[in-house]
């Protein structure tokens, strides 16, 4: 289903910018350079996931999990390597991604569900579903913008596992909400897994990726330290944290 060969991101850091454009043209005519320093966030990652296996992927903060997710998605292109995916991606990445904050909840699932490639009939007929599931009723007629964390959160989780991907790439950042809604949560991702949906996921919660996941990645820096069965890779981690 995913395809990954030497996947390498970087970026350009500038340490130290003009604080004016006066100044910057007099540092131009003197010669003088841009400081610039480059950043690794991915380096030759390389990587198989085959139809219907749970992946985990596990790392520090700034190890490169969220960017490696971005990049199997499709928002990021690589700056080397290449990328190959198939099937429908529902990608639950960055709270509120997709949602125009101005529009109501109920505005929201229709635009949501379109950017993930389905139709008004489509998105029609799972309507009723989403909302039950997102346990936000009352509001669905209010602004996103007046939303807590949490309900952005529902919501999002709702509409991506209800349009059945083949692909579902969680990142721990929407694991907000009661602990109610997040079990219901564990509840339908274990449910995809059993229908053999392909699953991407991000946690710190070392208990939650050996319960779901066959394989677990480990991401130390940018570059994948090791990737193997579930128990081994968290033994492995959690003895070096």
């Amino acid at each position: 289903m995913i395809k990954l060969q030497d996947i390498s991101v970087k970026y350009r850091l500038i340490r130290e910018r003009p604080k004016t454009f006066q100044e910057h043209v007099i540092n131009y005519l003197r010669g003088k350079r841009i400081d610039v320093e480059i950043l690794w966030a991915l380096k030759g990652i390389t990587l198989d996931v085959r139809e219907g296996e749970a992946l985990g992927i596990i790392g520090h903060n700034g190890a490169g999990k969220s960017t490696l997710l971005k990049i199997i998605s499709g928002v990021m292109k690589p700056s080397e390597g290449v990328r190959v995916v198939n099937g429908k991606i529902a990608p639950l990445i960055e709270l509120g991604a997709g949602f125009d904050h101005e529009l109501t909840g109920r505005e929201n699932i229709y635009l949501n569900a379109s950017i993930l490639g389905f139709s008004r009939r489509e998105i029609e007929e799972k309507y009723e579903s989403i909302i039950d599931f997102s346990e936000i009723r009352d509001f669905i007629n209010t602004p996103l913008k007046n939303y807590s964390s949490g309900m952005i959160a529902r919501l999002g989780f709702s509409i991506a596992t209800e349009v059945d991907p083949d692909i579902l790439i969680v990142d721990e950042v929407l694991a907000v909400g009661d602990v109610q809604f997040k079990k219901k949560s564990k509840e339908r991702m274990l449910d995809f897994r059993k229908r053999g949906v392909t699953i991407l996921f991000v946690s710190h919660s070392m208990e939650d990726v050996e319960n779901l996941c066959d394989r677990v990645l480990w991401l130390d820096h940018g570059k994948l330290k090791i990737i193997d069965e579930s128990g081994r890779v968290i033994k492995e981690y959690q003895q070096q944290k």
